[in-house]
């Protein structure tokens, strides 16, 4: 068994990473000060990807059908896991067992790889990375890729981590092959979407020598001008770096022509410069709460509080039984047969009645901690204040 997807090691100029590191080169240093953390959605992804790996290696004779059970059986077990993910991820390898037919059929021969480590360190120091599907032929390679999340449709266009992939590809079987064209795909199958780009060998290596090799060298040592821009929202200094403040606080200045009412033209540019601006704060706002949160940093104005929570039933069946046997009509007490919601429950009792009945069984639980400017009345958590408002 291939080694485990999340126990795989990262470069520092990754594939995956690459639009931002080729075109703003300081990035890639910048980021050593700040840890990798992870996410639900990324999680997801990496399980997508390993019941992706069991399919294709039993379709293309790897494994053996007791073999795919016993390691899907496995893998059904994470938290993540659906019935929905894995008709998604067939969506996928069925592509790519229809591309390698197609492509075998066609040339007469073909080879197929998976979870390919791939060396595209010629052009980018320490460069690697992982082919999720590679199939080669004389005259044409494709590299396909799995994209699992359902976000924002990405485009195998110009796409810097397929080309350097394809670089990967070229540099390790290009001697075995006489390879003139590359494809690259991407696969997102949630999004029913299927891009592919195609481009010469020389084309290729004409990009790799004269745009990434010096860009490249330039990431490794931190050197060049910070850029911002999209791909910022990948960066794990986005939320410090002064580079793209100084961006989105020129996009909050906004040229008015007309002072006395906005034009459609106006408003439009407003929206669409608005989109950056929330993308910004929000990193902001969730990288200063994980600060105070879980590393008890204090931000200057701001303190850390208890958020605001809706109360809920901590036992619904308990609240119907118990109010029916006292005499309360079902309309009173259901809603399409549910109970009604706390709120409306209350309202049509009474709220004596509903106290007097219900208060063991019904609860507000814990707000998620929220940093709220000083002057805010909720006491500050982990001070004193808040011990004393917790033992009260």
């Amino acid at each position: 068994m291939t080694q485990g997807h999340a126990e795989r090691a990262h470069a520092k100029l990754s594939a995956s990473g690459s639009k931002r590191w080729l075109t703003c080169t300081p990035s890639a240093r910048l980021e050593d000060q700040f840890e990798e953390t992870t996410s639900e959605f990324a999680e997801e992804g990496t399980l997508a990807h390993e019941v992706s790996e069991v399919l294709l290696q039993y379709h293309t004779g790897a494994i053996s059908k007791a073999a795919r059970t016993r390691r899907l059986n496995k893998l059904k077990k994470h938290e993540l896991y659906s019935d929905s993910m894995i008709e998604y991820v067939s969506t996928y390898s069925d592509l790519v067992i229809e591309k390698f037919n197609a492509l075998e059929a066609e040339k007469g021969d073909a080879m197929i790889l998976l979870e390919q480590r791939l060396d595209f360190s010629e052009w980018v120091p320490e460069g690697f990375g992982t082919g999720d599907a590679l199939i080669i032929a004389d005259e044409v390679m494709e590299v396909i890729d799995l994209k699992y999340g359902k976000g924002v449709p990405v485009d195998a266009e110009k796409n810097t981590q397929m080309m350097l992939y394809a670089l990967g590809a070229l540099n390790q079987f290009g001697a075995l092959y006489d390879i003139e064209c590359v494809r690259m795909t991407i696969v997102q199958p949630r999004l029913d979407s299927v891009s592919t780009y195609e481009l010469s060998v020389s084309e290729l290596l004409s990009w790799a020598n004269d745009f990434v090799k010096p860009r490249a060298e330039m990431a490794w040592q931190g050197e060049g001008e910070f850029e911002a821009g999209d791909h910022c929202r990948f960066c794990r200094a986005k939320a410090n770096c002064s580079a793209r403040a100084k961006k989105n606080l020129e996009l909050a200045r906004f040229d008015f022509q007309k002072p006395e009412l906005l034009s459609k033209e106006d408003l439009g540019k407003i929206l669409y410069e608005a989109e950056e601006l929330k993308r910004w704060v929000k990193d902001i706002q969730e990288y200063t709460l994980a600060q105070a949160e879980h590393h008890g940093e204090k931000i200057p104005g701001w303190k850390l509080v208890e958020g605001r929570s809706n109360r809920k039933y901590a036992d619904v069946d308990a609240v119907k039984n118990t109010l029916l046997a006292e005499g309360y009509e079902p309309e009173q007490v259901l809603s399409k047969p549910e109970v009604l919601g706390v709120s409306a429950l209350e309202k049509s009792i009474g709220k004596k009645a509903f106290n007097e009945l219900l208060k063991d069984l019904v609860i507000k639980p814990v707000g998620k901690p929220t940093l709220v400017p000083e002057s805010d009345k909720r006491p500050e958590l982990n001070s004193t204040e808040s011990a004393i408002a917790d033992f009260e």
